[in-house]
């Protein structure tokens, strides 16, 4: 005890008593710092990993401004042999079509991530709830659903028969809006990250249940909401099945079924060019090139929009983490 104790004459409880101060003792380590050494390598390491994970995309861009001929001759290379924009010509040819579908696209994806984000929160919310009587069964009734479903049969009747959202825009993200995963996962990031004392306090201090949810609950699980938002949002917008089987009309078509349309007719020219000597200049038609530029078009929204919900990103990818 004298050696972790000593003496400050100039602070005195009384006349005669002086203060005991503990010793200042050194800073405690971080038993999980790294090393320099360490820290150099691993940097090192996620540098080539980044590097690695951009060259396909840089070797995407480059074929879809190379020409179709350079291409087909030289094969895939980081800078182009001959710079060539007729894939993105011939691909905004029809320049109507492909607003059309992009505008159909934006809109679904807007509406679907909303919906998703607003069902999944709420739906969530009352199953963390433990004074919710029927806590267990809607939980039960999310989880089956995960394990077992109707099958494209029952899909294409409920869709078309009962809702009725063929030939409209409701078709390319109302079925796809609502996703039990999510709800087991957001349910646990609740559990976790909204403490019971404070939904009390705000019950004793008179909040009724909206305003519980709206302004405590929801600004402390942004993270969570953030993360849904982005893999709801993901997944209508590369979606294309919906489209296929329930849109007849090209109107309503989204950007991914028309560029699939689009690629299918080059296909169907090229495998019948000698049938169409003279009415088509088949060697004008991209293909290769086409698919590069396609996947440039489609992609590049969604590698813009990504930057946005980074910052809740990385803590809402630890929201399934904690067991519960």
């Amino acid at each position: 005890m004298a050696n972790e104790l000593n003496f400050d004459k100039n602070k005195t409880i009384g006349p005669d008593l002086p203060i005991l101060l503990p010793e200042k003792k050194g800073k405690a380590k971080d038993m999980l710092a790294l090393s320099p050494a360490a820290n150099a390598i691993l940097n090192i390491l996620m540098i080539i990993v980044c590097i690695l994970a951009l060259i396909p995309i840089y070797v995407i861009v480059i074929a879809s401004v190379t020409s179709e001929a350079a291409l087909t001759e030289n094969g895939y290379r980081l800078w182009p042999a001959e710079f060539s924009g007729i894939a993105y010509t011939f691909l905004f040819s029809q320049g109507s079509i492909i607003i059309t579908a992009y505008i159909n696209t934006i809109l679904a994806t807007l509406a679907g991530t909303a919906i998703s984000v607003a069902m999944v929160g709420l739906y969530a919310y009352a199953i963390s709830r433990p004074n919710f009587k029927f806590k267990g069964f809607f939980t039960f009734y999310a989880f089956f659903t995960m394990l077992f479903g109707g099958g494209l049969v029952a899909y294409y009747m409920v869709t078309r028969q009962v809702l009725q959202i063929q030939n409209s825009l409701w078709a390319l993200f109302l079925p796809s809006a609502f996703s039990p995963f999510w709800v087991i996962v957001m349910r646990t990031f609740y559990r976790a990250n909204v403490p019971n004392e404070l939904i009390e306090a705000a019950r004793m201090d008179g909040a009724s249940e909206w305003r519980t949810l709206f302004q405590i609950v929801l600004p402390l699980s942004v993270p969570g909401l953030a993360t849904v938002a982005l893999f709801s949002a993901i997944g209508i917008w590369n979606n294309f099945f919906n489209c296929l089987l329930l849109v007849d009309e090209a109107k309503y078509y989204s950007l991914q079924f028309t560029i699939y349309t689009t690629l299918n007719n080059i296909r169907f020219l090229l495998e019948n060019a000698d049938k169409m000597a003279g009415l088509v200049n088949i060697s004008a038609l991209p293909s290769q090139t086409f698919r590069m530029a396609m996947a440039v078009v489609t992609v590049g929204p969604i590698i813009f929009a990504y930057p946005f919900f980074q910052r809740y990103f990385i803590r809402g990818l630890t929201i399934g983490a904690i067991k519960g």
